[in-house]
């Protein structure tokens, strides 16, 4: 049987440690385990050796515990983290408390880039690296072998952009952002361009548009990968964000934080998903048709990508707005009927909604891009997403990203190995 749901709290009441581990039903020494993960925040007593805790901040956990069936043990439950920056919750997202499709649909990747780091808006935005170090950074990724991925070359870049600037170790808030506002065009500028292109100025989009394809874009091909940048800006703790959050927590420099998000999207279930999408995609043009397609796939025991969503039960929100600005991209008819093609076909088995990466299989594949372009677009997209969370992070308690291991193993003492 559920426990009865605690009386509502006045806001600004404060409790003591006893207090807060009888409304959450924990012993106090998990109240303060909470806090160690970033759960809840405390505040010493004046003068005194106690802390006292936000009740309505308490309240909010003891409702989740319940919700997720527990949660009450020092070491049990999923990673909570508290964050201004992103909300998802009812088949919508919001980048500090503005929808973020309206926001994407109406402002540039670096205006919405901006509103994520400053909470201020910034009309007009540009991002403009130092000529120095581009240069730096450009020799690093010629270096690399010519079938290097550009995760790697995003990598290299990355760290050679921070081996050039002698102020990384400036983590105030001012230094931080114009690290960011610099690293992310020494990032595309660093690909080696397909097309040439009139120099490093203008919108971040249309320089990176001539990383990626060898073609000439359209009005509508250039709002779609500039929106496409937008929405994937941010989406809470995914797995990459999460390693970012631990870098900054240790005080990593911004250019390593980067570094360790750059490094988590490699993983197929995160970043590469994209380019899975995007194979499939030729594959059903190749064919014609969905369903030998599928049917191998399947058959293969492999899952179908670019379908579904863990945090939306429904459509995604980004697929959604994405999908809406392709149906005006000319040449993009034969893509975007594959990619329905795919989810009526797979809702034969499973009834799963589009995702943002098959959208974005869409725009590479009638773009001319190679496969890797979607990986591209997200890795650039999320940095600015993950500058916000290292920005967030330098302002906790430092180490505190340091979970308790469960130990397994056979107990002491063990005679020594022989």
């Amino acid at each position: 049987m559920r426990d009865q749901e605690p009386l509502p709290v006045p806001a600004g009441q404060r409790l003591s440690t006893k207090e807060a581990a009888e409304l959450l039903g924990v012993k106090p020494e998990t109240v303060y385990a909470y806090v160690s993960r970033g759960q809840l925040s405390s505040r010493r007593v004046p003068g005194g050796r106690g802390s006292t805790f936000d009740a309505k901040e308490v309240e909010a956990l003891a409702r989740r515990n319940r919700r997720d069936g527990g949660g009450s043990s020092g070491s049990g439950g999923e990673l909570s983290v508290r964050t201004r920056i992103t909300l998802i919750e009812a088949d919508r997202y919001y980048f500090r408390g503005v929808d973020a499709i309206e926001l994407a649909a109406r402002h540039s990747y670096e205006e919405v880039a901006e509103w994520l780091w400053t909470g201020h808006p910034r009309p007009g935005a540009t991002f403009t690296a130092p000529e120095a170090a581009v240069a730096v950074a450009r020799r690093a990724v010629d270096a690399l072998p010519e079938h290097a991925a550009p995760t790697d070359r995003l990598r290299v870049a990355a760290i050679a952009a921070s081996a050039a600037d002698p102020l990384r170790f400036d983590l105030s808030e001012e230094a931080v952002l114009g690290t960011a506002r610099v690293l992310i065009p020494t990032l595309v500028a660093a690909l080696p361009p397909v097309l040439h292109d009139r120099g490093d100025g203008g919108p971040l989009a249309h320089r990176l548009w001539t990383r990626l394809s060898g073609r000439p874009a359209d009005e509508a091909s250039l709002r779609a990968l500039d929106t496409a940048l937008a929405l994937l800006v941010d989406h809470d703790l995914a797995a990459s964000t999460l390693a970012v959050r631990v870098a900054a927590s240790a005080r990593a420099h911004a250019y390593a934080a980067v570094s360790a998000g750059l490094g988590v999207i490699e993983g197929p279930l995160h970043g590469a998903a994209g380019g899975l999408a995007h194979k499939l995609l030729l594959d059903v043009l190749d064919q014609g048709s969905a369903v030998p397609v599928i049917a191998d796939e399947l058959r293969a025991g492999r899952r179908i990508p670019g379908l579904g969503h863990r945090l939306y039960p429904g459509e995604d929100p980004r697929a959604r707005a994405l999908f809406g600005l392709l149906e005006q991209i000319p040449g993009a008819e034969p893509a975007l009927a594959a990619a329905h093609d795919i989810v009526a076909t797979t809702a034969r088995h499973t009834p799963l909604h589009a995702n943002v990466d098959l959208a974005l299989a869409v725009l590479t594949a009638s773009s001319g891009m190679p496969a890797t372009a979607a990986e591209t677009i997200f890795a650039v997209a999320r940095t600015a997403g993950w500058i916000a969370h290292a920005l967030e992070e330098y302002g906790e308690r430092p180490l505190r990203m340091r979970p308790s291991g469960h130990y397994v193993g056979p107990r002491p003492p063990q005679p020594l190995p022989e």
